[in-house]
């Protein structure tokens, strides 16, 4: 789990040097919110605030003991704030929105890419900043806790290739279903446009493509789909 819930859990992260982003309620006078605050000013660890609705909406489930509003999040194990060569350095999971349009798929996509343990978010289409505002409105702000790059998906490619990251495509003229793909290791995963899938680009560029299993009239699934099955069978693979 990439989330240590409450005060105590919190500071003991922050003192381990664990914590990368802090999440605290604001405008609540608890004196240990405070403590937390000085802590990561010495250790320089961005604070985020948000409101009590939005901790609690941010939190695990509460544990037996626990308070079901915690005051602070601590996040660990990523670093939101990565660049895009230091993303693609550190390898894990990264995803790439190859083409894709609408503002409100990209936003979703990220929100299942973060909620899945992904490590980065990178997205080919260039974005107004209007645009890259409802990207992160529709993400529910889960683009506060990874990385987000807008790049070309030429450059995506290379920083994979030059980081022996493999890539992952998911498009109709692959042959392997998911539960059979390999998605351990360093892998960059490509998703394709809403109408016209991924650029030939990441086809030749792939090292494995899978076909998601498809029964009915219409011909493809949502992006949401797409993107949430190859994740979760990603947790899956790696646990």
């Amino acid at each position: 789990m990439l989330q240590r819930r409450g005060v105590d859990a919190v500071i003991a992260a922050i003192n381990s040097e664990e914590a990368t982003l802090v999440l605290i309620e604001r405008d609540n006078p608890e004196p240990r919110l405070l403590e937390i605050r000085n802590l990561c000013d010495e250790k320089d660890i961005k604070v985020e605030e948000g409101s009590r609705t939005d901790v609690w909406r941010m939190a695990l489930p509460a544990k037996e003991g626990e308070p079901e509003h915690p005051l602070a999040l601590a996040l660990v194990g990523r670093k939101p704030n990565l660049s895009l060569e230091e993303v693609f350095q550190n390898g894990g999971i990264i995803w790439l929105l190859d083409g894709v349009q609408y503002a409100t798929n990209m936003g979703f996509c990220i929100r299942t890419a973060e909620v899945s343990g992904g490590d980065a978010m990178i997205i080919s289409n260039k974005m107004s900043h209007s645009e890259r505002s409802a990207v992160k409105g529709s993400s529910m702000r889960a683009t506060r806790f990874i990385p987000i790059h807008y790049t070309e998906t030429e450059n995506a490619l290379k920083l994979a290739k030059e980081n022996n990251i493999r890539v992952i495509v998911a498009e109709d003229v692959g042959t392997i279903p998911p539960w059979e793909s390999d998605l351990t290791g360093n892998i960059l995963i490509v998703i394709g446009a809403e109408r016209e899938g991924v650029s030939q680009e990441s086809l030749d560029a792939a090292d494995q493509i899978i076909r998601l299993p498809m029964e009915g009239f219409i011909p493809s699934y949502n992006l949401q789909v797409a993107i949430s099955t190859l994740a979760i069978e990603a947790i899956r693979q790696r646990k």
